[in-house]
């Protein structure tokens, strides 16, 4: 990370959480603690030939952050790991600006949830899958963490709002960490879980679009506010 990359992420972050086990309810010992945050980069900084990153690693273990329009971007699309983001339980870092984000952040829901939510279970279930077939086992911790996400697809295509603390059951899902849970079992869970997503799709009370004007209308706000940051 450069000094120019540290400034970024130290004077313009809007918004920190925390995300991975400790905000699913799902920490163990040894568990990390996963930070993600939006960095608003100014406006002055896009008006050279090299634009600011996108995203940045660091500068602490185990974090990771995203400029304003590229996490807007990834939210309106759906992906699962950046709309945890805007629900996550443990919120360590919210400026104004920041504030305004989660004041919009129903607007990056729609129905396209479903798609993108099974397209990263199915990928996650082949690599799963894969390992079960060359190794004797797979990774238990992404076995947990798959099913981890098609619980939270479900509730959110169900409900309209995404799960984020999935506590409830912790001891079912530790104990798939833990490997003590059959790969018959699993199977027969993750087959419940995507029937329930495609089932709970006509019902949804997701919009079939996200509302890219509001926010769009955020995004242009910030950047003019920043010219003289």
């Amino acid at each position: 990370m450069t000094s120019e990359d540290l400034r970024l992420v130290r004077d313009h972050t809007v918004l920190s959480v925390v995300t991975g086990s400790r905000a699913y309810g799902l920490a163990t010992g040894d568990s990390d603690t996963d930070r993600r945050g939006v960095f608003a980069a100014p406006a002055p900084l896009f008006w050279r030939f090299t634009k600011p990153p996108t995203h940045l690693d660091g500068p602490l273990p185990e974090q990771f952050s995203w400029e304003l329009e590229r996490f807007c971007e990834l939210a309106l699309a759906a992906n699962p790991t950046v709309l945890e983001c805007l629900w996550s339980p443990i919120v360590e870092t919210v400026t104004p600006v920041g504030e305004e984000l989660l004041a919009v952040r129903d607007a990056f829901l729609s129905r396209h949830a479903h798609r993108t939510f099974l397209r990263y279970a199915d990928a996650q279930f082949r690599k799963l899958q894969g390992d079960l077939r060359n190794h004797g086992e797979p990774k238990w911790k992404h076995v947990m963490h798959l099913l981890r996400l098609l619980l939270s697809g479900e509730h959110l295509v169900r409900t309209g709002e995404p799960l984020v603390d999935v506590g409830a059951l912790r001891d079912r899902l530790l104990a798939v960490r833990r490997g003590e849970t059959g790969w018959d079992e699993i199977e027969r869970w993750r087959a419940s879980l995507t029937a329930g997503l495609d089932g709970a799709l006509d019902r949804s009370p997701l919009p079939p679009e996200p509302d890219r004007d509001r926010v769009e209308t955020l995004l242009i706000s910030v950047r003019r506010r920043s010219v003289n940051w």
